[in-house]
């Protein structure tokens, strides 16, 4: 119980609290608007100085805090699943798990420093802890529970003055690691190394391709009822796409829920417009065994069909062993069948240029990024998780793989505004 009372330490708590929320401004400032390369660098600097001088109990709060400031979002697809109950405990859990991975890697630091020999100067110890702390940040972002890779400490410098490369980061948490250990500014110089000068794009967004956001909540989405009177509402932004002379309409994820393959009016349909515009849209897809959560392509008279590579822990497929993953799609999902992914990477050409595909959380995954493709078409339904920072933090991932990859990135979205990135920067935005 003592121990206990020591993690529940007011200072404890309130100092883990301050600095996670300096390591999340960066993500709130984007959602409100008020994002400015200034004042990021400051609060993410800010952040890493007092967590790196920080106790291990700090650390487990600043973690906790962090999972929550982050990913509280997460728990809210529990509301379309009738499970709102939930809501609280998944958020207790990815704060608590967080909050576990922080406290490891300091009292990783601080073993192993009580380890080192006497001989060694207090100043030595401090300077070692300081630096493993270090490296425990920098493995972070390689650490994916459950396949979820959305935590990478490096982005609090995306909408910054400095890198979000590993290089850059490890640069900046070693001059600030010295700032601490010397009680000296002037290694604060050594992140005029990870100074990121800003890219701009030569490119003016294509006039001839229609991104389309699409308003259709999940509630609605799925409801068998009212589909025929929202295909009709995407068809005709189809024939408005080509009244105005559009070469390539992209729509978002699933935008049509049904199998598309097994419908036989509505591939007609789609079809019949593709001789005039080709149309990349999400939709499902039957292969006579299990369902895929696809992307169509129809151009002409041709269709190419691009199935998801990554699916959405316990979203779309259980990553539970299967004796577990069976019991909690039958208590959880009724007895829902999980999604197949794609064994491969799917490119597909349209007039000759190469585009990666990706839906939704895949996109937002280094995997997707093997050979540093030039252009990449990603559909998403941020519907699950809306109103919430969602959409921003996927932005925000999707602009540190467009500026490390330098992949043009069309994004086309329900629930939440579609863009164009290119070199990490928003170049259009709905």
């Amino acid at each position: 119980m003592n121990k206990i009372r020591q993690y529940l330490n007011t200072f404890v708590l309130t100092r883990g609290f301050l600095i996670a929320l300096l390591a999340s401004a960066f993500i709130y400032l984007a959602w409100w608007g008020l994002s400015t390369p200034l004042l990021t660098t400051f609060l993410a600097i800010v952040a890493l100085f007092l967590l790196l001088k920080s106790t291990p109990k700090v650390w487990f709060w600043s973690g906790f805090f962090i999972g929550i400031l982050w990913f509280w979002w997460i728990g809210l697809s529990f509301n379309h699943y009738h499970m709102p109950w939930a809501i609280p405990l998944v958020i207790l859990l990815i704060a608590l798990g967080y909050g576990l991975l922080f406290l490891a890697i300091a009292q990783v630091a601080h073993r192993v420093t009580a380890k080192l020999p006497t001989s060694i100067s207090p100043p030595i110890h401090s300077l070692i802890r300081l630096l493993i702390k270090s490296m425990g940040l920098l493995v972070l972002s390689y650490i994916h529970p459950f396949g979820f890779d959305w935590f990478k400490p490096e982005l609090m410098f995306q909408e910054s003055y400095l890198g979000t490369q590993k290089w850059q980061f490890a640069v900046i948490l070693l001059g600030v690691a010295l700032t601490h250990w010397r009680h000296c500014s002037i290694y604060l110089l050594l992140l005029g190394i990870a100074y990121q000068p800003t890219i701009l794009s030569t490119r003016i967004p294509p006039k001839d391709i229609t991104i389309l956001s699409t308003k259709t909540p999940v509630s609605q989405k799925w409801d068998t009822t009212l589909q025929p009177a929202q295909f009709a509402i995407l068809l005709d932004h189809i024939d408005q796409a080509i009244a105005n002379h559009q070469r390539i309409i992209i729509l978002p994820e699933s935008v049509f829920p049904r199998f598309i393959n097994q419908t036989p009016t509505l591939l007609t349909k789609l079809q019949e417009r593709a001789e005039k515009i080709t149309i990349v849209t999400g939709g499902l897809y039957w292969d006579g065994k299990v369902p895929r959560n696809s992307t169509y392509i129809f151009s002409h008279s041709h269709i190419t069909v691009a199935n998801k590579v990554l699916l959405v822990p316990f979203g779309e497929s259980n990553p539970l062993p299967d004796f577990l993953s069976d019991w909690v799609n039958e208590v959880f999902y009724d007895g829902a069948v999980d999604y197949q992914a794609s064994s491969h990477v799917v490119d597909y050409r349209i007039d000759g240029v190469v585009y990666r595909n990706a839906i939704c959380f895949e996109a937002t995954s280094e995997l997707l990024y093997q050979g540093s493709p030039k252009q990449m078409i990603v559909l998403s339904n941020n519907g699950w998780f809306v109103p919430s920072t969602e959409p921003t933090l996927q932005r925000l991932l999707l602009q540190y793989y467009s500026r490390k990859y330098h992949t043009t990135i069309y994004h086309a979205v329900n629930m939440s505004p579609s863009y164009l990135l290119q070199e990490g920067r928003v170049i259009w935005r709905e």
